[in-house]
């Protein structure tokens, strides 16, 4: 069966292959099991281990057994390597980049990309984004949330916006609040914030 192509970088073969190839490439120094590849995206165990074993025999990632585990890296570094990371960096990047940078900030319940970003990542035709919408649930030091956004920026080069919500309000928005009703009646991607210091 053929998928249509992903909105976010339409030269990609499928959204799964596109957060794979991310999460994997904005950390060159990690390996990731194929199940939490899976988990991260969203998708069946199965999905990625077909992309995964698409992309090995491509030479763009490679991978090793360790006991039942099929733990998966970037292929060797090639003329492509980098290039192929600056665009993952600014059309999947988010995700993965999002995810490790709030996995250590205390106070917060729940993360979600919304906005432009969140529409194409859903498919929703439309130009290349040109900022990345953050909206945090919980408590967390604003301050903290400024820092995270301006470091998430430099690394997916394009304006990051955090947006905190405390938990009631998240739970049960103001009737008047616009922007609450506008972010929960448009396209949303959650982020999963695992810490992989603890993994």
């Amino acid at each position: 069966m053929r998928t249509t192509p992903p909105a976010l970088l339409p030269l990609l073969r499928s959204q799964v292959q596109g957060d794979v190839l991310a999460t994997v490439y904005l950390s060159p120094d990690s390996e990731f099991s194929v199940t939490e590849l899976a988990h991260r995206a969203g998708v069946s165990v199965k999905a990625v281990a077909h992309e995964v074993a698409r992309l090995v025999d491509a030479g763009l990632l490679a991978d090793r057994r360790a006991g039942n585990l099929r733990l998966v890296r970037r292929g060797p570094v090639t003329p492509l390597t980098q290039p192929l990371t600056d665009l993952l960096a600014v059309t999947y990047g988010a995700i993965p980049v999002l995810a490790e940078a709030l996995a250590a900030v205390p106070g917060i319940e729940a993360a979600y990309v919304y906005g432009s970003w969140a529409a194409r990542y859903r498919g929703e035709p439309g130009p290349v984004p040109g900022d990345v919408d953050v909206l945090v649930v919980g408590t967390a030091d604003l301050d903290t949330l400024d820092e995270v956004a301006r470091e998430a920026g430099t690394r997916l080069r394009r304006e990051v916006a955090i947006h905190r919500v405390s938990p009631s309000t998240w739970a049960d928005p103001p009737a008047n609040d616009a922007f609450l009703a506008s972010v929960r009646t448009r396209p949303l991607v959650a982020l999963e914030l695992v810490d992989r210091g603890a993994v």
